[in-house]
This record gives structure tokens, sequence and C-alpha cells, in this order.
């Protein structure tokens, strides 16, 4: 039987590149039993200096556009150049089980043999965007273990994908190559937050295709981004054949580079840990009420009543919460 590590012991075991160990202190980091979370925040806490220096990207895009694919390919590429590179794969949740339903590490096998490849597959349950709610602390993880570069997938796109946005320095939006067919059907919200875009599958037939579809989302990307000094690169790419992989690469290094000079990149993630801060005292303050088992209670009742039609949810929340501070 397998000894309890401290959290000490677990983060010098992280620092040191114990895969393993990796695994369990992202397991102690998610766990939303009690006895679990001081545990956690006291190996964050030891972690934490050793944080913060990868590039991390966001990848997002409507189901079937090849999200797992392209970050297998870029992975793969990444990792022969030498890069440590970590993927936090976000898959739906089983409504049964609430477990990943889809299991990324089974469908990017090449890079989860790389020696030089952390995957770590964790279920998006209902929190905002098909981002699971400790995926910045398992991001932090993931580079207090050397990684320098984390690319987090998401479930989908919508305009809930700012979740994604708040924690990663670049956000990639993919499109497949359906022309027109595909810009309207991704929201403006998502393409407003875009850091960049990847008309993707651009191979055989697709290919002049994806050509059209390049040339329409640039010129959209030039009215929704006309405030800014330069739209958001849009590179035309094929996970099948490697074209434009390199490309962007190259545009995700360039974007990070020229946000370090003008000191947009610090003062984005400093806007990120404050909204983190925030959503974690909401978090906890929920988790709180909850756990009170005589407004727990009257929480049941009020949603009776407003399920039935006898009560406004504004007024049944007042009454819930009129409870709270009388107690």
């Amino acid at each position: 039987m397998c000894r309890v590590q401290s959290p000490t012991e677990l983060a010098a075991a992280i620092r040191a590149g114990d895969r393993t160990a990796l695994a369990r202190g992202i397991t102690l980091v998610e766990s939303r039993r009690e006895a679990d979370v001081a545990t956690g925040e006291a190996l964050l806490q030891a972690l934490l200096p050793h944080a913060g220096g990868a590039m991390r990207v966001g990848v997002t895009g409507a189901p079937g556009v090849g999200k797992s694919t392209l970050i297998e390919a870029l992975g793969v590429r990444l990792c022969a150049q030498g890069r440590k590179v970590a993927v936090l794969a976000v898959d739906p949740s089983s409504a049964v089980t609430g477990g990943s339903i889809l299991g990324d590490k089974t469908r990017m096998t090449d890079l989860s043999r790389h020696a030089n490849a952390f995957i770590r597959p964790s279920p998006g349950g209902d929190t905002l965007g098909g981002v699971a709610s400790r995926t910045r602390e398992a991001l932090l993880l993931c580079e207090a273990a050397g990684f320098d570069v984390v690319l987090v997938e998401t479930i989908g796109t919508g305009q809930s994908e700012i979740a994604v946005h708040g924690m990663v320095d670049f956000f990639l939006v993919l499109l497949s190559p359906a022309a027109g067919d595909e810009l309207q059907g991704i929201k403006r919200g998502v393409m407003e937050l875009a850091d960049g875009v990847l008309v993707h599958k651009a191979d055989g037939d697709l290919a002049p295709a994806a050509d059209r579809a390049a040339q329409q989302c640039l010129l959209a990307m030039r009215v929704l981004h006309s405030g800014d000094a330069a739209p958001p690169p849009v590179v035309i790419g094929s996970s099948v054949s490697g074209r434009g992989l390199d490309e962007l690469w190259r545009a995700i290094e360039a974007s990070a580079a020229a946000a370090q000079a003008s000191g947009a990149f610090t003062a984005r993630r400093s806007r990120q840990a404050a909204a983190w801060l925030e959503q974690t005292v909401k978090d906890r303050l929920l988790a709180e009420f909850l756990g009170d088992p005589q407004l727990a209670k009257a929480l049941h009742r009020a949603e009776a009543d407003v399920a039935a039609g006898r009560a406004l949810p504004g007024a049944a929340a007042r009454a819930v919460l009129a409870l709270r501070r009388r107690g």
C-alpha cells in the first residue's frame, strides 16, 4: 500500500518531475472532499513560486473540428523540439458517474507515449465553458512540474468560453473549411475573444475551401478587432499533412512576445488572477451556504414553490437569504 505523502513531500516529487506524483496532486486539488481541501491548498502554496513559466494556450472550436487531433500533432511537434507539453483535456461528463466520457488520453495515443508529454483528461461537469472546476489549479501544478507549454482543450465552442480565455495567454479558435457557414455558426463573442484562428483540416479536396474560409475569416476578424493594432492571425493548417503547424506556433510565440514587451501579458495574468479569486469566493460562499442543513432545507422548499408557480425566484431567494442573516 502506498504511503500517504505530506504536501511538502508531494510538492518535492512534482518538482522532480514525477508523473505519478503530478497525477496524484491534480486528483488532490480536484477533490471536493473537505478533508482534501486544506491539503490541496498547502500543496498549491508550496508550488506557487515555481509556477507561471509556461505558455498557456486554450484550444476551442465546434465539436468535430479536430481539436484533439490538432493538439496531438502540435504537441508531438513541440516535444520533438525538446519542449515539455502538458495537455489538460476537458471531456464531457457522464450524467451517471460524473466521469469523463471520451477519454482524450486514448485519442492522443502518439502524444501520450512521448516522454516529454503529460495528458490529463478531466470531466467538465456543469462548470462554465466546459472547463473543469479545478483546471486553473491543475495548470499551476503542471507548470511547477517543469512543463513549459500547457494546452487546455475544451468541449466545444460558445460564448461561455470566456472561462477558458480567463486562464490562458493565447486563445485559439479552430474552424473547419466550411467557408461562410462555419463563421455563421460561431458566436461573435467567441471570435472577439480569439487571439488567433486556425482553419483546420486544410488538406486534400478541402484545401481550396480552407483558403476561401481563411480569407472570409480574416475579413471578419478585421471588423471585430478594428480597435486593435493588428487583427489576430488567421492560419490555414492540417494536422494530417502538418501544413501551417509551424506557422501557428510562430504566431503564438510572436503574440506572447509582443504582449510581454508592451506589458499586456502581465496585465492579462493579473486580471485572470483577480477573476480567479472572485470566482473562488463565490464558490466557497455557495458551498458554505448549501452546507447548512437548515438553509439547504429552506432552499429545497423555495425551489418547490418556484417550480409550482407559488413564488417568484427573487422573493424566494430573499426569504432564504434572510434565514442566513438571522442565523
